[in-house]
């Protein structure tokens, strides 16, 4: 950590979606939704249409009126206007109805799409970019998009149909008009465009700005504990500070393009109606048009105001929620393999190739062989935490992954299924390596389950089916008695309770549902028993029961070796009694495999796993001082 009072981003990002990207996918969600969105083009079109008819039936009144003509001719125009501004308002209402409609459901296949790609993300890259980022952009960016679809997205689409058919109704009335009051309008071209060169930069910087002050502040609040044992609070207040400078920073940049933006255009909005006057006050001298022609067309410019104030108010939202849609399909990016945010060092380099998603297709396994050749790994740039590694673990072999804190283990069995790929040398199932297994394909072969778990607000029963969504009760029961979760039966619904809920302070769906907190152990035993319900090949457990007490971590353990019998099943252990269980010990210090054998037969030979066994008895004085 960092001691002074510069806070970097984080070393790795999400992607940001290109241009192309972000233009076939509007063309895509406006596609699937065709016959809404021609619908709300037509009524806002006859929209615009009847509310042209009042400014050009105004200027036949005054035209009428200095020729003579009878209160009769006016009272008809007058009705006619009255019927095209009631039919304007039911056309306009209709139509923003279909338009909203339209925002809300692509909003929601934008966040339907979002949570697919966030969780088809490999696990790698998660734990690189950091909570922050991809908070962001499920939480803020999807409700900016939202925001535009459902309300900006109608509004700006029916003003600018205003603008044009107003336009097009001026140059109709009088093409030199006309003329005129285009020219009165490049001073707010001007301005938009020089707004609009600069804004799509200024809101994605403003939107990296959040997800970064978003992962400072949830990392700080997630390790306030250990934050407080080391006296880091003062480092941790400095960084929470950069990053705030450096939002408002990015804020204060948005709000000086607008302050320059909306002031020119309302100056804009007088020139072309004065044009329109002095000029259609020459021609009228001269006989060359009409005093009604003049008054129309300064009625219609004088109309501009409102469709191109909507336009303008929201153009701010649509340059932010144009910078969110790139963030959002900026994860499609990231799952077909490109990581944009890579940027250090050589070695680092070499493990952002292991962030590259895989390719959605490949080679199937031949077989369940997993074969590690000369691996080695390093995170980050740092000095490689696996210096030289080879095993072979045969189908259907229980192996235990023993060894001291930071030897290894847990990078090993991250390797093993698939997370990271090695800087050097392979990891194979079948022949094929593991981490370039399409994401399906691979949790079919291999599943990591270690002691970090999650129980989601809802029920037991749809906890479980997140590992097997077509599982019956008599196998959700199965799974649950084999890691020894005979608890849920006491529960007051049974796999009908909800769990968390109460914790939270989320009401329950009915005023007679009951939800039920439970503890670490029983929330590792639920997660237990999904592996169970997934049923996969090959499972790696990474201290997997460290959150139960002896007896219960056994009688899972020996619970799932006796449901995963034929599969294999790679242990990391802390307690070694797994070891004992296993077919084969592998004994990890400093990155290196140091023995490799039976229990009976390591413990013979009186070597590190000799030591660590007595050590865990409590004979400390066979234990040697190192491997």
């Amino acid at each position: 950590m960092s001691t002074g009072r510069k806070s970097a981003p984080p070393a790795h990002h999400l992607p940001v979606a290109e241009p192309p990207h972000i233009r076939r996918a509007a063309i895509e969600l406006i596609r699937q939704d065709a016959r809404a969105f021609a619908a709300a083009i037509i009524l806002n079109t006859l929209a615009a249409a009847a509310g042209l008819v009042g400014p050009w039936l105004l200027g036949r009144i005054i035209n009428t009126v200095r020729a003579g003509g009878g209160v009769a001719a006016v009272d008809r125009y007058a009705l006619i206007i009255l019927v095209c501004a009631l039919a304007q308002l039911l056309l306009a209402r209709y139509a923003r109805l279909i338009g909203h409609r339209f925002g809300e459901r692509t909003s929601a296949r934008i966040r339907e799409r979002l949570v697919g790609r966030a969780l088809a993300l490999p696990a790698s890259t998660v734990e690189r970019v950091g909570t922050g980022d991809l908070t962001t952009r499920g939480t803020t960016d999807v409700t900016a998009v939202g925001t535009t679809l459902r309300d900006a997205g109608p509004d700006v689409f029916i003003a600018g149909i205003q603008v044009l058919s107003i336009l097009g109704a001026v140059f109709v009335l009088d093409p030199l008009l006309g003329a005129c009051g285009l020219l009165g309008l490049l001073g707010i071209r001007i301005a938009t465009r020089w707004y609009l060169r600069r804004a799509h930069a200024a809101y994605l910087a403003e939107g990296e700005a959040n997800s970064v002050l978003a992962e400072v502040l949830s990392s700080t609040a997630g390790a306030a504990r250990t934050v407080e044992a080391f006296g880091l609070q003062e480092r941790r207040i400095a960084a929470s500070e950069d990053a705030i400078e450096e939002c408002l920073r990015t804020r204060d940049r948005t709000l000086f393009l607008r302050s320059v933006l909306f002031p020119s255009v309302d100056i804009g909005y007088v020139v072309p109606v004065v044009a329109v006057l002095l000029v259609g006050g020459a021609l009228t001298g001269n006989g060359l048009v009409s005093l009604g022609t003049v008054v129309a067309c300064a009625l219609y410019l004088r109309q501009l105001d409102q469709p191109l104030d909507t336009i303008l108010q929201w153009v701010e939202q649509l340059q932010r929620s144009g910078a969110s849609f790139a963030r959002v399909e900026g994860l499609a990016d990231a799952n077909a393999g490109v990581d944009a945010g890579m940027d250090a060092d050589a070695d680092a380099d070499a493990n952002a190739d292991a962030l590259r998603a895989r390719p959605p297709a490949g080679p199937a396994p031949d077989g369940d062989l997993i074969e590690v050749t000369g691996v080695r790994f390093a995170y980050d740039g740092g000095r490689d935490v696996l210096r030289g590694v080879d095993l072979t673990v045969r189908p259907g072999e229980r192996l235990a992954v023993v060894g001291r804190s930071g030897a290894g283990k847990s990078t090993l069995g991250r390797l093993l299924a698939g997370i990271d790929r090695p800087r050097t040398g392979s990891v194979t199932v079948g022949g094929v390596p593991i981490a370039a297994l399409d994401p399906g394909e691979l949790r079919r072969q291999v599943v990591l389950v270690t002691q970090e778990h999650h129980v989601f607000i809802d029920s037991v029963r749809d906890n479980l089916l997140i590992a097997a969504p077509t599982a019956t009760d008599e196998r959700i029961r199965a799974a649950l008695h084999a890691v020894g979760a005979d608890w849920v039966d006491d529960l007051p619904h049974g796999l009908d309770t909800e769990l968390g809920a109460g914790a939270l302070g989320v009401p329950a769906e009915a005023p007679g549902d009951v939800a039920v907190d439970i503890d670490g152990a029983r929330s590792q035993q639920l997660a237990l028993a999904r592996v169970v319900l997934a049923d996969p090949h090959t499972v790696v457990l990474d201290e997997a029961t460290a959150l139960l007490d002896p007896a219960t971590a056994r009688h899972a353990e020996r619970a799932l070796a006796a449901v995963l019998e034929g599969r294999t099943v790679i242990a990391i252990a802390h307690r070694l009694h797994t070891a004992r269980d296993a077919d084969r010990v592998a004994v990890m210090d400093d990155g290196l495999l140091t023995e490799l054998g039976t229990h009976e037969a390591l413990v013979s030979e009186g070597g590190a796993y000799a030591g660590l066994w007595h050590s865990w008895h409590g004979d400390t004085l066979t234990t040697p001082s190192g491997p």
